[in-house]
């Protein structure tokens, strides 16, 4: 009776993987068939329609989860691309390593087509690191174009159907908070420059990053310390007020006017910034930009929690409309229909795209304010100015103390009278400082650099009191001559009624 029985097992196994194998073949068979002889859009959906039918059958739920959520960058992708490169397993065959120069960690990342599973309060995820290569044509002009390849890149991560709400209310916010720990412990500053080989491929390759190991902090700033104090709090009150800003409706960014001479600390200032806030930086040079697509395409790309720095706009926004005037003469009045203009350029710093991101500041520098267009000065696009003016008798002690390891002398007094009056930057007393290791000579070449400027400066006053007495005095001959004139006039006049009457 036994062997009956087994034999009877036996032949059921059979029977069903028979089936089994039949189904799966006529699947095969099908897929093929609908590959070669249907047209693409009924293959989809033939192909759909049979994923649905075994999905019926399965009782798991996939997610999928793609790097952009349009033209934005997909929250959750990167957080559970930081996650996952925690849960790296012995049983994992490929996996993607990366150590920058100056990082102390190394970056671990899943290997495209990999996967991990990960266990959640007893429950299995497995997740799938999905890549694909698609072709896109960029236009640029109406009849010219170009192709280029860039890789689309998701998430699939399954789960049991009956998980679904604990997926959504737990575990994936789970993964976000989890994310944003890592990344904090090991971040290291960066500072991104345009990559414009591929600016038209992935929106995540359009920024070529390099490491920030810029030492300034506003402890060593040579500032007036109630101008580092407001702008300190200034920032502290921003991150502060995420709720606030959507409140009232407004992008949660803040902008900065950095205006002042060269060498005034305008670069130190912004690294200071970096490093407080611990937001990356991504510096844009505007003049090499040939259209305000290629600029919104750039300002999507940035991150969130960073500072994008415009420098020098006074120089940018003048050649952009230089270039532009050029072009329009050049067709014959018509304005130019590939050509980053003023107007496109405010839309994206304070338009509807500014809002796509959070926790963003945007520092422009200039060396001469006046020479902006009043456009650009307007709160919400640049909410604070900063004068970087010449030193300060409390910046250069600062600058001595960073510098030479003091924090008085007696040779102080003189330096400050003469720092007072005399016109020079931080960057140009610091280089004084650097100059020899004995400190009584650094101090007296100094007090005899900063003469040599308070000389230059009384020269070019009395230059100009003598230009200024000049000027009066030629428009006080004008005025006399002038006068004469009117009288010579008035006496020929005179003359021929005289004649007249005669």
């Amino acid at each position: 009776m036994a062997i009956s029985s087994s034999e009877t097992n036996l032949a059921t196994a059979k029977t069903f993987l028979s089936t089994a194998a039949s189904v799966a073949a006529t699947f095969m068979l099908a897929r093929s068939i609908a590959q070669d002889f249907l047209p693409c859009e009924f293959h989809d959906y033939f192909l759909l329609n049979i994923r649905k039918f075994f999905n019926r059958f399965s009782s798991q739920l996939t997610m999928v989860i793609d790097e952009f959520d349009g033209f934005a960058h997909n929250q959750l992708y990167e957080a559970a691309e930081i996650y996952l490169g925690s849960k790296i397993s012995p049983s994992t065959q490929r996996f993607k390593v990366s150590k920058p120069e100056k990082e102390k960690n190394f970056t671990v990342k899943m290997e495209g087509n990999e996967e991990i599973i990960d266990v959640f309060q007893g429950v299995k995820f497995k997740w799938v690191f999905v890549c694909t290569q698609v072709e896109s044509r960029n236009h640029f002009h109406r009849f010219d174009h170009q192709y280029s390849t860039s890789e689309v890149r998701y998430f699939e991560v399954s789960f049991p159907k009956k998980q679904k709400e604990m997926a959504l209310q737990s575990y994936l916010p789970y993964i976000v908070n989890e994310s944003k720990s890592m990344e904090q412990v090991k971040k290291t500053l960066k500072i991104f420059t345009v990559d414009y080989q591929n600016m038209y491929g992935n929106l995540t390759d359009a920024w070529k990053p390099v490491n920030l190991d810029h030492p300034a902090t506003f402890e060593t700033l040579a500032m007036d310390p109630e101008l580092k104090d407001t702008i300190l709090k200034d920032l502290e009150r921003f991150l502060k007020r995420k709720d606030y800003y959507r409140k009232v409706g407004k992008a949660w960014k803040r902008g900065y006017l950095l205006y002042g001479p060269p060498g005034t600390g305008k670069s130190s200032l912004i690294a200071a910034m970096a490093n407080y806030l611990n937001f990356d930086i991504y510096d844009l040079e505007l003049t090499d930009l040939r259209c305000n697509s290629e600029l919104r395409r750039l300002l999507i790309a940035t991150a969130n929690r960073s500072i994008l720095v415009v420098e020098d706009i006074d120089c940018t926004i003048e050649l952009q409309d230089r270039l532009a005037e050029a072009t329009a003469a050049q067709s014959h009045g018509y304005p130019p229909q590939n050509q980053m203009t003023l107007s496109g350029f405010l839309n994206f710093i304070d338009g509807l795209w500014s809002s796509c991101g959070d926790e963003r500041i945007i520092i422009f520098t200039t060396n001469h304010k006046e020479k902006l267009d009043p456009a650009l000065l307007r709160p919400g696009r640049m909410d604070v100015h900063v004068h970087m003016s010449y030193c300060t008798p409390s910046g250069f002690r600062l600058l001595a103390d960073n510098y030479l390891g003091i924090k008085d002398h007696l040779l102080f007094g003189e330096i400050v009278d003469l720092i007072s009056i005399a016109q020079v930057t931080p960057a140009e007393v610091a280089e004084q400082l650097m100059r020899s290791d004995e400190l009584e000579t650094v101090l007296n070449d100094l007090i005899q650099f900063l003469s040599v400027k308070r000389k230059e400066i009384e020269e070019e006053e009395k230059a100009k009191q003598i230009k200024g007495e000049s000027e009066v005095n030629k428009e006080e001959d004008q005025a006399v001559e002038q006068a004469k004139s009117v009288k010579d006039e008035e006496t020929c006049n005179d003359d021929d009624e005289r004649a007249i009457i005669v």
